[in-house]
């Protein structure tokens, strides 16, 4: 395609004020949006060519749209070879009169070319385009060489041309000259049109994203002066639209006026329209050339759903989906390697309707693709309860991810109602069957059900929920925060909840989830240290039984963070008014579940606050061998308190850290802080609170706080004792910890 003559070449940008906007908008697709930028780093014209700009400096383009000018004439300068046998540039600006800024034989260099383009002032004037034209048709290229040369005019223009321009523009174009109408900022397309070479489609460009119309320039030189050297870089035509704001007026109605008469002192009533003014978008469907150029993305590398974000012309990024991302392919980066035995319970009732049950299947097989894995020891299945419950996919039937694949894909919708409550019965019951590993040996796997709902259930769910934990069931709820509240009643611990906050959000929670479901059988933190821990809460009239039960649920939620058993996390809890009442011992409870409904037990005193009483109950009555402290285990007392009855504390705490307790204190409100920091010992151990409603934004931070002074491995903090110690009752002291046996583990 012959597209360009190739004696002379001219370039004409020329827009208009008169018009409010002018835009053009290439239609396509963002890979081959990508594949033009990348292009536009390849462009290398090293033709034989002179290249006028003909800028316009008038006071109706200003200078903001002079520097643009400026800018995009640089930009072209990129792509050019400028050396005295191949390209060469001049400049001239015109307003009310030409004026040669620089010869096209002046700079040899493209770095003195956008040197000096850079330092062209802006003079002001009027908008005198075919006045300039003239002067091309009159003086020629200055500096220019022969006419076997081809010649560019790059004319940019803002401001309608306050003379005629049909005429000197269709006499440079007969001199040979190819001429480009490229607009820029408020561009009249069809006085473009009507000054561009033809094709017009090839010949007119917007200049107002200067690397995309470097790019449509190019592109229309590379067929007749410039070639395409590099591999795999060609031009192509794309549908775009141009378009612009035009003002119109419109008849908004009319207003009584008066008009005189032929009599004299005599006026006539009428009725006058008036008119408002509105903007009308006009399009101008056209076609756009440009150069795009393979990259390293057209091969596909990446896996797994991922998209391929190119990196210059050889190099490529991965966005992979949440699950993967091992390597520049996105492989599985998460997997279940903890053995689980794990049930997924999908709500497929009317509640979370069809597009929300094809939602969790399809959350389901990307949940399972990025993490089961060929040697995986997790047994997975699937149950669908609406009014209904049943089991379609039985834990541990499927050991590899295809067949896994296959029965999820079969699963169907029902639609009845929403018996969650009853689901979970059902789960608890039978829901997992034991498998025999060798003859004599079964497999004791924990098991974890993973509740997948938007909808509310339509029976209770506390008392189900509370029967599968006791069968020792971790339940991990998933759901949008419209079922947040029922997701944590459920599992007993707002920590075993997976919140999504939309319906994309929901695939972006997949690594969390993993970590639930696997923290199960390993625990983090000081969660797998031995402690015994004691919460004293003030239960006086002072907090009020308002912000008592605030610091009931704190306590409660708390909880969740330890593995209660034997040989991990013992937890007692004191409540104290004027004196203190022991709720329950350290060896009272082996497991969450019973002490978490231990502690809805604790009772509201309100009497008056006397934390020296709560110290030295706790001292003598609750860490003691008795109540089942363990010898040479970690031990913590979290104090939580409004700063009320703190006048006598700082003594027994103070005893309780000499015998290797840390007293951690923790106040809600405006208290006395030397007071606290005596009781509490250290800055690390002290945590002000301003209010009772802040309490659970602090709960990790608590938590922190604790396991901080656990130790890791067998260095233990408080003083180990001979086995063969016994309990003493030391006259004006407290009573120290003994060595005595250790519970024998119970059952």
């Amino acid at each position: 395609m012959n597209l360009l003559p190739l004696e002379s070449l001219c370039v004409f940008l020329l827009p208009q004020v008169w018009l409010a906007l002018g835009m053009q908008e290439i239609h396509a697709d963002q890979e081959t949006i990508g594949k033009i930028s990348a292009a536009g780093q390849l462009m290398w014209c090293s033709a034989s060519v002179d290249i006028l700009f003909l800028l316009d400096g008038s006071y109706s383009i200003g200078r903001g749209s002079f520097e643009r000018s400026k800018h995009f004439a640089g930009k072209l300068c990129d792509a050019l070879d400028i050396h005295p046998g191949r390209v060469r540039v001049g400049m001239v600006q015109f307003s009310s009169a030409p004026h040669l800024e620089f010869s096209l034989d002046s700079y040899l260099t493209k770095q003195e070319v956008k040197e000096r383009i850079k330092r062209t002032a802006f003079r002001g004037g009027s908008t005198e385009t075919g006045r300039a034209l003239k002067y091309i048709l009159h003086k020629g290229f200055p500096g220019g060489r022969n006419l076997t040369v081809p010649k560019i005019l790059i004319i940019i223009s803002d401001g309608k041309s306050q003379g005629s321009t049909a005429v000197p523009a269709m006499q440079v174009k007969e001199r040979g000259t190819t001429v480009f109408a490229v607009g820029i900022k408020f561009p009249r397309w069809e006085e473009l049109h009507a000054v561009a070479s033809e094709p017009t489609e090839q010949h007119v460009l917007f200049a107002g994203d200067a690397s995309d119309a470097a790019n449509g320039l190019y592109s229309a030189l590379s067929s007749s002066i410039c070639s395409i050297t590099t591999p795999g870089c060609k031009v192509e035509s794309f549908p775009c639209e141009r378009r612009t704001l035009e003002t119109e007026k419109e008849l908004a109605g009319s207003y009584v006026c008066w008009k005189g008469s032929k009599q004299q002192n005599v006026m006539h009533a009428s009725l006058c329209p008036f008119y408002r003014v509105k903007r009308v978008s006009v399009k101008h469907p056209s076609r756009c050339f440009r150069t795009v150029c393979t990259d390293p993305c057209d091969s596909q590398p990446c896996q797994n759903g991922g998209t391929c974000v190119p990196e210059g012309l050889d190099k490529y990024h991965c966005l992979c989906p949440v699950g993967y991302g091992g390597g520049t392919h996105c492989a599985p980066k998460l997997s279940l390697e903890c053995g689980v035995d794990l049930l997924f319970l999908m709500d497929s009732s009317a509640g979370v309707t069809l597009e929300g049950f094809l939602r969790y299947k399809a959350f389901l097989k990307r949940f399972l693709q990025a993490v089961m894995g060929r040697d995986s020891p997790a047994n997975v299945g699937v149950a669908q309860y609406d009014t209904s419950i049943r089991i379609p996919i039985e834990v541990g039937q499927h050991k590899d991810v295809f067949g896994l694949m296959k029965s999820i894909d079969a699963l169907n919708f029902s639609g009845g109602g929403t018996l969650t409550g009853r689901a979970l019965w059902y789960v608890a019951q039978h829901g997992f069957r034991r498998t025999p590993v060798f003859a004599d040996v079964l497999d004791d796997l924990p098991r974890v059900v993973v509740l997948l709902t938007d909808s509310k259930s339509q029976d209770p769910v506390a008392e189900a929920a509370k029967y599968a934990r006791d069968r020792d069931l971790l339940l991990i709820g998933v759901g949008s925060s419209f079922v947040r509240a029922e997701l944590a009643e459920v599992t007993g611990n707002p920590k075993q909840t997976v919140v999504y906050s939309d319906p994309q959000d929901l695939f972006n929670r997949i690594p969390e989830l993993q970590r639930r479901i696997c923290s199960v059988n390993s625990p983090e933190g000081c969660q797998v240290q031995s402690l015994d821990l004691v919460f004293a809460v003030d239960a006086s009239a002072g907090v009020g039984l308002a912000n008592f039960l605030q610091l009931r649920d704190f306590v409660r939620s708390s909880s969740w963070q330890f593995t209660i058993n034997r040989d991990v996390t013992q937890i007692a809890l004191v409540a104290y008014g004027s004196r203190a009442h022991t709720v329950f011992a350290l060896d009272t409870y082996t497991n969450n579940s019973a002490l978490v409904q231990a502690i809805n037990q604790m009772p509201f005193l309100g009497d008056v606050a006397s934390a020296s009483s709560a110290l030295l109950h706790i001292h003598s009555d609750v860490m003691t061998v008795q109540k089942g402290a363990r010898p040479g285990v970690s031990k913590v007392v979290v104090l939580l308190t409004n700063g009320g009855g703190m006048e006598d504390a700082a003594a027994p705490a103070r005893q309780l850290r000499d015998n290797g307790v840390t007293v951690f204190v923790v106040v809600i409100g405006d208290a006395e802080r030397d007071t606290l920091l005596r009781v509490a010992g250290s800055p690390s151990y002290l945590v002000h609170i301003s209010s009772y409603e802040d309490l659970q934004r602090y709960q990790d931070l608590i938590t922190e706080r604790i396991c901080e002074g656990v130790p890791r491995g067998d260095s233990p903090r408080s003083p180990v004792l001979p086995t063969d110690s016994h309990v003493q009752q030391i006259p004006g002291t407290f009573q120290h910890f003994s060595g005595a046996h250790r519970h024998p583990k119970r059952s």
